[in-house]
């Protein structure tokens, strides 16, 4: 119960810490953007394969593990999908891409944008709870940290566009501390089906991972290669991805 109360709090106050280190630097170029997002991605990424995915192909029965796994990957995967084509893009309110969302017309950008910011927020504090059924400390850790460290620089670029459309400093820490606040009762919620459902482990856990796969390359990774910095975001996304991977041995070696 500490672990599941410590990751909930870093996984919460890493997104508000990041938001204070965007209203401090106020303006990211994209060069720095592109490549901060790139890392995130790569650490979002060895997240979902390292915590997630590969250890439900370890759970349950091993005759049914691996079929549980694929289906839950895709089912996670459809299920953020359909929740994106009703929300717009975070990257789309800064006024960074031209794709249309429908369903946007007659609400207000800030609510458009915590709505958005909400949608993304709630598979990665979902995925962090989820990993608490691997019963392993070094999954857990590599999933909720990963996430943690991955929304400090997340949060940095989420707060100059909400500064750019006219939302105050104390405004944008509010939503910050809101969206902490989902992230953690995603945490919650993913303890909590874990409890509640533990024969279906393989399928809950590849669930969360097929979910952040899906934001990783929907969302992440076309953002980082849309400003002629594609090289800086994918060499930062592998590093990132080595990170976690270098984290977690040495975790398994303590």
């Amino acid at each position: 119960m500490r672990l599941l109360i410590v990751s909930a709090l870093a996984m919460g106050l890493s997104t508000v810490a990041g938001t204070a280190a965007g209203l401090l630097i106020r303006r990211i170029p994209h060069k720095f953007n592109d490549g901060i997002l790139g890392a995130a991605s790569g650490i979002m990424l060895a997240a979902a394969v390292l915590g997630l995915i590969l250890p439900a192909t370890r759970s349950g029965n091993p005759g049914s593990a691996l079929p549980l796994t694929a289906i839950g990957v895709l089912l996670g995967a459809l299920l953020v999908s359909m929740l994106d084509r009703i929300t717009p893009h975070l990257h789309r309110l800064a006024g960074l891409d031209q794709e249309s969302h429908a369903h946007n017309a007659g609400v207000g950008k800030v609510l458009l944008f915590v709505a958005a910011i909400a949608i993304h927020k709630l598979p990665e504090g979902l995925a962090a709870g989820v990993s608490f059924g691997t019963g392993d400390p070094g999954d857990i850790l590599t999933v909720t940290g990963s996430l943690a460290l991955q929304n400090i620089p997340e949060a940095m670029v989420i707060a100059v566009p909400l500064l750019s459309i006219g939302v105050s400093s104390r405004r944008t820490m509010s939503i910050s501390f809101g969206i902490g606040l989902i992230s953690i009762a995603g945490i919650g919620l993913g303890y909590l089906l874990i409890a509640v459902a533990a024969g279906m482990l393989p399928l809950i856990l590849a669930f969360a991972g097929g979910a952040m796969l899906y934001v990783i390359s929907d969302e992440m990774i076309p953002e980082t290669h849309a400003h002629g910095n594609e090289k800086l975001a994918t060499f930062s996304m592998i590093g990132g991805f080595l990170l976690v991977l270098l984290v977690q041995r040495i975790l398994e070696a303590l």
